[in-house]
């Protein structure tokens, strides 16, 4: 039971010690993040289906 207090007393330490994002930086980093996803979502769906209609394409030829 020692070893598991010492370990989430060290856990409390570090985590005193990191230095977390202000406000404004936590939202343009979600926002950068969105996009991201958002962009590579769209990008992946338009090559998924310009494949299916290459290969519906091929199928009936």
């Amino acid at each position: 039971m020692g070893k598991i207090s010492n370990f989430l007393k060290q856990v409390v330490s570090e985590m005193r010690k990191v230095s977390w994002p202000k406000r404004k930086e936590l939202t343009r980093y979600t926002i950068v993040v969105l996009v991201t996803v958002i962009f590579m979502a769209v990008y992946f769906g338009i090559t998924d289906l310009g494949i299916s209609k290459l290969m519906d394409w091929y199928v009936s030829f």
